[in-house]
C-alpha cells in the first residue's frame, strides 16, 4: 500500500529503527513525561491531537502535535551538560528546518509549575490552516 503525503509528512521519513526507539521510550517514560501526558492525551488541550514519543526523521519527540507542527520536549537534568545543550540546540535547529516549532520544559517545570507549562503549550496549539492540512 502506498503512503499518502500526510502519512509521510507525519513522520518526516522516520526509519523503522526510529519507530523501535520510540516504542522503547514510551515504555521508559519519566515521571514528568507521564504527568504531562495525562493533560495532553485525548485532545485535552485546545482539542489538538498530541502523540507521545513520536518518530520525526531521525529523532523521537517527547510529544508532537502534527496539526500544529509543534514538538514538546521535557528535559531531565542531563540536558544541563554542555555537550547535551549543544546537541539539543542542533536538534531544535534541524526540527525547525522541517517547519516545526520546538518548546522545551524541564522536569522541574512540569512537576512544580504544571499550570504554567500547560498555558504555554496551549499558546502554541493553533492548527495550521493551510489547505494541505484541512483534510487531516
Amino acid at each position: 500500500m502506498r503512503k499518502t503525503y500526510t502519512e509521510i509528512d507525519l513522520w518526516k521519513g522516520a526509519k523503522s529503527s526510529t519507530f523501535s526507539n520510540a516504542k522503547y521510550l514510551r515504555q521508559a517514560s519519566t515521571e514528568a513525561e507521564e504527568t504531562l501526558w495525562k493533560f495532553l492525551r485525548n485532545r485535552r488541550q485546545n482539542n489538538c491531537k498530541i502523540r507521545r514519543q513520536h518518530p520525526i526523521g531521525t529523532f523521537v519527540a517527547d510529544f508532537y502535535c502534527h496539526e500544529c507542527q509543534l514538538v514538546i520536549e521535557v528535559d531531565g537534568g542531563y540536558h544541563n551538560l554542555v555537550d547535551q545543550q549543544a546537541y539539543d540546540k542542533w536538534r531544535t535547529e534541524e526540527l525547525a528546518q522541517m517547519g516545526l516549532t520546538v518548546v522545551r520544559f524541564t522536569n522541574e517545570q512540569v512537576e512544580q509549575n504544571l499550570k504554567e507549562v500547560l498555558v504555554e503549550i496551549r499558546q502554541h496549539l493553533t492548527p495550521d490552516p493551510s489547505p494541505r492540512r484541512r483534510g487531516e
